[in-house]
């Protein structure tokens, strides 16, 4: 199937180490269908003699690690500079035999779920760092040997695969603006409100120039007690008994809901927690992270009994618990991203704020009932919002499934290219999941 793994670098560069080469790092190669970011250069003396693996033009990168070969990381190299490059040792480097292996289709290849069910068994290791072998690609049995035929399955699926992905990036899109059009409704909720024709009256917040009459801007410490959390890694006496207590963390809090996909354990002391236990009505809000994470709250709702907060993460306990989601909703609005921003300390991949600036955090607070009501009318403007955005996934879904289907289908010689596409069928497909997706 493979000329070469992990091919030898050109002896060339050897004389020239001062030469510029193309460096792929893992997140240079993009999901699904692949494709390789070649903006990245190291110098060949700079990489030679670390742990990287040598590619040319032509050549076909694989991630090998989960979960990034579950999620399709793959490219056909191309456009490098001076023709090479070093990928991390986390790629399987396959120089196909041109003689009887077409490159493009060995890539289609590489997407099959035929390809994907027959490596994976064969992965080893622990956890996040489980590898395919080298023996999965070598042994991999291709059902399509012809080059002809190879290359004519090739052009049908770059044909149909990128109707497809056009169709998937216009949903995508779609999402995309679900998503900004809710964050407009939220952040005019919880600034000047949903009712028509409020009169506004200035004030002295730079970041609430404008609110309705009635209501009053309040600094966050004022409406909640806010704490730190658990800091992990920290030393305690031996003879303390410990017990193993699900904790939040910043990857668990997001924007206005809490993910429970995975939720972590510390070992924990009495003391410590009854001191982090979070209880309900809690408005958790990130310390640290990327920008877009940082003071990004959500309401803890008690789904787990007994449950602490890492220290990256703020507890902040209302005083009066029937603010806790209008709390929330204010930390997910625009101005809220200015002011953690500005109020944040900045380094070169993260953020983070202090207790003290996220306590001058302003919400403007309406009368309690004018509250209640600004919020029911939000949440049916959100809901409408959520059921478009759900159904537009959902599509995405299907679409991707039929596209993995297709290519495995062609490349495992299921159906014949050419009377496929005379049939017209990727086209009766795409109808039917669109006519699924609106109902």
């Amino acid at each position: 199937m493979v000329s070469a793994l992990a091919p030898s670098p050109n002896k060339k560069f050897k004389n020239a180490p001062s030469s510029q080469l193309t460096f792929a790092p893992m997140e240079a190669l993009s999901d699904g269908l692949g494709g390789l970011n070649v903006e990245q250069k190291r110098t060949f003396s700079d990489v030679a003699s670390g742990s990287y693996n040598y590619f040319e033009n032509g050549d076909v990168l694989l991630a090998k690690v989960t979960p990034c070969f579950e999620n399709g990381k793959k490219a056909i190299a191309t456009n490098l500079t001076n023709g090479a490059g070093f990928a991390t040792s986390e790629v399987f480097v396959i120089r196909p035999d041109i003689d009887n292996l077409d490159t493009c289709f060995l890539n289609y290849v590489f997407s099959s779920e035929d390809f994907r069910h027959q490596a994976m068994p064969s992965m080893t290791g622990a956890g996040g760092l489980r590898r395919i072998s080298e023996d999965s690609i070598k042994n991999y049995y291709l059902k399509v040997t012809d080059l002809t035929t190879q290359r004519r399955i090739a052009n049908f699926l770059d044909r149909e695969t990128a109707r497809i992905d056009r169709l998937i990036e216009k949903k995508k899109r779609l999402v995309e603006l679900l998503g900004e059009e809710r964050s407009a409704a939220i952040s005019s909720a919880v600034t000047v409100g949903l009712a028509s024709e409020t009169k506004l009256v200035p004030t002295t917040s730079n970041y609430l120039p404008q609110i309705p009459s009635t209501w009053r801007v309040w600094r966050l410490k004022h409406l909640a007690n806010i704490r730190g959390g658990l800091t992990l890694g920290r030393t305690l006496p031996d003879n303390v008994p410990l017990f193993s207590t699900p904790y939040m963390r910043v990857a668990n809090v997001q924007a206005g809901w809490i993910n429970f996909s995975d939720v972590a354990e510390v070992l924990a002391s009495e003391s410590e927690i009854k001191r982090y236990q979070l209880k309900t009505g809690d408005v958790l809000m990130n310390e640290g992270g990327d920008n877009d994470k940082l003071g990004r709250g959500a309401v803890w709702d008690g789904s787990i009994e007994l449950c602490l907060n890492q220290n990256h993460v703020f507890a902040a306990r209302p005083y009066d618990t029937h603010y806790s989601e209008w709390i929330s909703l204010a930390t997910n609005a625009r101005y809220a991203r200015d002011f953690f921003y500005l109020h944040s300390n900045q380094s070169t991949n993260l953020a983070s704020i202090s207790k003290t600036n996220l306590g001058k955090f302003p919400i403007a607070i309406p009368p309690f009932e004018e509250m209640a009501s600004t919020m029911t009318l939000l949440n049916e403007r959100l809901q409408v919002f959520e059921k478009i955005a759900l159904a537009t996934r959902t599509s995405i879904t299907r679409l991707k499934e039929y596209r993995s289907a297709l290519i495995t289908a062609a490349v495992t010689g299921q159906i014949d290219v050419e009377t496929y596409a005379r049939s017209g069928d990727t086209d009766r497909r795409i109808d039917t999941l669109e006519a699924e997706a609106s109902t």
